[in-house]
């Protein structure tokens, strides 16, 4: 196979890359590196022969005359992401990451053997429904859409998610949506809940208070080297062409306050956990039903939640958490 992986430095898209190069696929890699970072990971990476790095702008009429129209697969990982920055900048949120799309599907239309076009959407879209009515836990892919407040600067990231879904299907292209969910792993920053958790606790001295935000919210956790494969065999398999899917870990759903107990007992600091306040805007509850996407794909989680947050911190300790500048919150 050869792909083509927009936002190809970013948290899943550069993991995503380096798996299908480990299977023996060609990658070229397109990003801005706005948030991605060029780093050793990146370049050892790019240093096959197999793998080409494209440093482009999707908001660029041509960014994509450079690349080639033989592509099996295209994934398109490129957008703007992260909450401080979809608070900061709703009205760009909104008009840039259908831009980028729109230029990623028109590359896709323009190939010459596509199989499969892959649009990573979010759990987000789920929120609507959860605050309004409620939602069935586990949450099918079939669960009734309710767009939140407008006014709300959050909402614009699941609008441009949602409305992407939307033009994915009426493109013309084979495609396949996902809808992943609280994916964690090595190399995602340091604004996400696990990383956050792990650099404060890190630093933190034995009988420090560790004061965690949104304690009591439930979520199930998937582990980067989950989320890619998961992301590799639903662009692979003929029977998700067309489909909108769940990505994520069928469990176990834990509080946030649980979450931070286990990484704190990872981390092996003594500290005692307050109750902050509720992140605003954010789901009380996040659990997908994955029966259907393991249907489809035959792939279920392999890494349980403790061997990945073990593994995550082992990363950051090795990587970051002696120099947090080296990525971008």
């Amino acid at each position: 196979m050869k792909a083509l992986i927009t936002g190809g430095a970013g948290f899943i898209g550069f993991h995503l890359a380096r798996h299908l190069h480990e299977r023996g696929h060609r990658v070229d890699i397109a990003d801005n590196f706005a948030r991605g970072a060029r780093d050793a990971e990146v370049t050892a990476l790019a240093s096959s022969p197999h793998v080409r790095l494209l440093q482009l702008d999707l908001l660029e009429p041509a960014a994509l005359s450079r690349a080639d129209g033989d592509y099996d697969c295209i994934f398109h990982f490129a957008a703007i992401v992260g909450v401080a920055h979809v608070l900061e900048r709703p009205e760009a949120v909104l008009r840039d990451n259908i831009m980028m799309l729109l230029r990623a599907l028109e590359c896709g239309r323009d190939q010459r053997r596509l199989k499969r076009f892959v649009f990573p959407s979010t759990s987000e879209v789920y929120s609507g429904t959860l605050e309004h009515f409620g939602i069935p836990l586990p949450t099918p892919e079939s669960t009734p859409l309710v767009v939140p407040d407008l006014s709300r600067p959050r909402t614009s990231y699941m609008l441009s998610k949602l409305y992407g879904e939307a033009l994915c299907r009426h493109s013309g292209i084979p495609f396949t949506i996902l809808r992943p969910h609280n994916v964690y792993g090595p190399r995602m920053g340091l604004s996400h809940v696990v990383p956050e958790l792990i650099e404060r606790a890190h630093g933190a001295q034995d009988n420090d208070l560790l004061e965690v935000f949104s304690i009591g919210h439930r979520r199930t956790f998937c582990y980067i080297d989950d989320a890619v494969a998961l992301f590799a065999a639903a662009a692979e398999a003929s029977a998700c062409e067309g489909e909108t899917l769940n990505l994520g870990s069928e469990g176990p759903e834990i509080t946030i306050g649980e979450l931070a107990k286990m990484i704190v007992d990872v981390v092996g600091k003594r500290l005692r956990i307050v109750a902050g306040p509720e992140t605003p805007g954010s789901a009380s509850r996040r659990w997908p039903d994955m029966s259907r996407t393991i249907e489809l794909t035959g792939y279920r989680s392999q890494v349980g939640l403790r061997e990945g947050i073990e593994r995550t911190y082992a990363w950051y300790r090795a990587n970051v958490l002696d120099d947090p500048a080296v990525y971008a919150r």
